[in-house]
C-alpha cells in the first residue's frame, strides 16, 4: 500500500485529504508542523509527501531542502494559497516535484498524486510469501511451479497483494477490481477467492489469504 506523508496545519484540510486518501486505498500519516514532519519522514519513509508552505516550527521550503539533503526520489507536491510566479518558482527550486494551489479539487489532487507514482519505477513482480506475480507477463509462480490464473482472477490477487497488511472490504474489491460502483452481488468475490485458493494450494484459514468474516479478505506473508 502507498503510504502519504500530510504536513499541514490546518485540520480541515488534513483531515479532508486524509479521508479522500484512504478511501482511494493510500495510507496516511499527518504531521501538523514542520519538525514533525521531518520526524515522521525520517521514522516512516513515505511514499510521497503533501507539504504545506506556511508551517509552524520550520515553513515548508525548510522543510523540503531538509528532505532533498536527505532523499533525491520522493515526490514532494506542495499545496499552498501561495500563487505568484516567483513563489512558485521558490517552491519548486526547493526540491518540490509540483505545486497546487489552494483551493485545489480532490480530484485534481489525485491525478497529480497518481502521474508521481506512474513516473515511479514500478517493480516487475509483486510477492505474496512463496507466492511471485509477474505483472508485464501475467505469469505466476509458486515457488518454482507455474499457475494459471484467469486475467479477473490475477487482478484480484495483485490488488490484494498490493494493499497486503491491510483488510480490504467487499464494496471496495467490486469497485477496485471489477470497476463497479452501483450496488452489486459481491458474493462473486468469494468464487474468485476459493479459485485463487484452489489453484496456488492456499488452505482457507491459515493461508496467505485470510477470510474477515463480514468484512472482505487480508493478504499477509
Amino acid at each position: 500500500m502507498r503510504h502519504i506523508l500530510i504536513i499541514e496545519d490546518e485540520s480541515g484540510i488534513y483531515n479532508f485529504l486524509k479521508q479522500g486518501l484512504e478511501e482511494e486505498g493510500y495510507s496516511t500519516s499527518i504531521a501538523v508542523d514542520g519538525k514533525q514532519g521531518i520526524g515522521l519522514f525520517q521514522s516512516q519513509k513515505p511514499d510521497l509527501i503533501l507539504l504545506d508552505w506556511m508551517l509552524p516550527k520550520m515553513n515548508g521550503i525548510d522543510v523540503c531542502k531538509a528532505i532533498r539533503e536527505k532523499d533525491s526520489e520522493t515526490p514532494i507536491l506542495f499545496l499552498t494559497a501561495k500563487d505568484t510566479l516567483q513563489e512558485t518558482i521558490e517552491g519548486l527550486q526547493s526540491g518540490a516535484n509540483d505545486y497546487i494551489k489552494k483551493p485545489f479539487s480532490f480530484e485534481e489532487l489525485l491525478e497529480r498524486i497518481k502521474i508521481h507514482f506512474r513516473n515511479k519505477t514500478e517493480p516487475d513482480t509483486l510477492t505474496l510469501g512463496n507466492i511471485f506475480l509477474h505483472l508485464r507477463t501475467y505469469e505466476v509462480n509458486v515457488d518454482s511451479l507455474d499457475v494459471a490464473l484467469t486475467q479477473r482472477e490475477f487482478e484480484l490477487l495483485e490488488f490484494l497483494i498490493r494493499n497486503k497488511g491491510r483488510v480490504c472490504k467487499r464494496d471496495e474489491i467490486i469497485e477496485k477490481v471489477w470497476g463497479i460502483n452501483f450496488e452489486y452481488d459481491t458474493g462473486v468475490i468469494d468464487v474468485f477467492i476459493n479459485a485463487i485458493r484452489k489453484k496456488l494450494n492456499l488452505d482457507k484459514d491459515n493461508g496467505y489469504i485470510k477470510t474477515i468474516r463480514g468484512v472482505g479478505y487480508i493478504a499477509n506473508d
